[in-house]
């Protein structure tokens, strides 16, 4: 979908300004925004670059740089932190190889620590894209990764 598919369903109004965002996002096969999007939006909106750029720097779910196809959100709030959620990251980066605000070098998933995502009575809890996953522990996450890389290989066959 490109940027004018996207301007039929939304009014140029800057109500809808998130709702763009997140379309073109998620229509990006790097998950992100490039420049182009921001002064696009903003020119369709009829305001300015810089209130584009402030909205997208200020909500942690964009990004201005490429990103793996998988997204993974891992919660930080004080709940996640009690029930050890740093093994969590850790179990996380010891699999993929990877450090927060990194991706792997396959572009398939990229890590990120995100506030509160809304589930604390079945912490620790991440998010990959807009699936939420739940008391989580090494061997769950193991298993959820293997899973997406064997959904992903069997598309290429």
């Amino acid at each position: 979908m490109d940027r004018n598919d996207v301007v039929k369903r939304y009014e140029p109004v800057k109500d809808n300004m998130l709702n763009i965002l997140h379309e073109l996002q998620n229509n990006n096969p790097s998950n992100y925004l490039t420049t182009e999007d921001l002064k696009w939006v903003a020119e369709y909106l009829n305001t300015t670059y810089s209130s584009v750029y402030g909205v997208v720097r200020y909500y942690s779910m964009f990004s201005l740089k490429p990103r793996g196809k998988f997204v993974i959100r891992v919660c930080n709030s004080p709940l996640c932190h009690m029930v050890d959620d740093d093994k969590l990251i850790q179990s996380i980066k010891n699999q993929l190889s990877i450090g927060l605000d990194e991706t792997t070098d396959d572009s398939l998933f990229s890590l990120e620590s995100s506030e509160c995502l809304g589930h604390c009575a079945e912490a620790p809890v991440m998010m990959i894209n807009d699936k939420v996953y739940k008391n989580l522990n090494s061997s769950k996450i193991e298993n959820i990764f293997q899973s997406i890389r064997s959904n992903e290989k069997n598309k290429k066959l």
